[in-house]
């Protein structure tokens, strides 16, 4: 038989195979490659890698786009708000001392979150074969 006929069949073969969701996020949350889980995904703080040095999985068909700052703003939002206005009712301290504290806090957990979330976001789009990932290595 032709050799593009032996390609064409693994092709088949590896989009029928699932991907674990789980895994990757997980992998993806830590930064990592969501499909070896041991090459780094991102090179410097937010700009994704075209592909993984360890494994040579191709990742730059993401479109992670605006998602993660999204996610994160939602995130923070909930978890700060209702901190703020537990410690503003239950200690009433000074306005600018709460401003001050919480906005370092918010800064903190936003940066925190951010590649995480990017990451996790990417994996997510490997793990569902969006945006061109659903090709062979």
């Amino acid at each position: 038989m032709p050799d593009g006929h032996f390609q064409q069949d693994d092709l088949r073969e590896d989009l029928l195979e699932d991907r674990p969701l789980g895994q990757a996020m997980l992998r993806g949350w830590r930064r990592r490659c969501p499909c070896c889980g041991a090459g780094p995904l991102l090179r410097g703080y937010l700009k994704v890698r075209e592909s993984c040095p360890v494994c040579g999985e191709a990742l730059h068909h993401q479109r992670a786009d605006d998602g993660p700052a999204y996610l994160t703003i939602l995130i923070v939002g909930h978890l700060m708000a209702p901190v703020i206005l537990w410690v503003f009712t239950t200690w009433r301290p000074d306005p600018l001392i709460l401003a001050s504290v919480f906005s370092v806090g918010t800064v903190a957990l936003s940066l925190y979150l951010l590649p995480r979330l990017k990451g996790a976001l990417v994996a997510v789009q490997w793990a569902k074969r969006m945006h061109g990932f659903g090709g062979k290595r």
